[in-house]
């Protein structure tokens, strides 16, 4: 099985179904053809949360400028901004749970060039939808890295559960 490593709150944010796309700069089936369809693990870096992300995430939510959903979304980040130094709330460097990866459709043409969860433009060329979330019953602690990469776990040894 294939996993994505995504920073947090971003990671979190798709295991409780309020992130219903990943962004990046690329297709992903130039690099992996054949993952569409495919579940996945989402693995939650090990880089310590932003609060200037996190703001900007709460204002894009407030301005409805976001795919986010963000009746999930605010409490998990209200969650998160509370906390000191904004840690402990989620888990980090860790696999959460798994998705289903979807077919690629650009931003412009999902969104009409709107719906970012970020500053990073240059990340929001391709959305991938990420269906039939299903979470570990606990984070399994792994270090990640860049695109994706083989989990190193037997899937059925995590046992995981579908969110509503």
């Amino acid at each position: 099985m294939k996993a994505l490593t995504v920073y947090q709150p971003w990671a979190s944010l798709i295991m409780i179904g309020a992130k219903p796309h990943e962004f990046r700069g690329w297709d992903y089936r130039a690099r992996e053809p054949g993952l569409a369809g495919q579940r996945i693990v989402i693995h939650a870096a090990s880089r310590a949360i932003q609060r200037g992300e996190v703001e900007d995430l709460m204002a894009r939510i407030l301005a409805g400028d976001t795919s986010l959903v963000g009746d999930l979304a605010l409490p998990l980040l209200d969650k998160i901004a509370s906390a000191h130094g904004y840690r402990g709330v989620v888990k980090m460097s860790a696999g959460l749970g798994t998705a289903t990866l979807g077919e690629p459709r650009t931003v412009a043409d999902l969104f009409g060039g709107k719906g970012h969860d970020s500053a990073r433009l240059s990340h929001h060329l391709w959305a991938w939808p990420l269906t039939d979330v299903a979470t570990f019953p606990q984070p399994v602690p792994c270090r990640g890295m860049q695109g994706f990469w083989r989990w190193p776990f037997p899937h059925d040894a995590v046992h995981d559960r579908r969110i509503a």
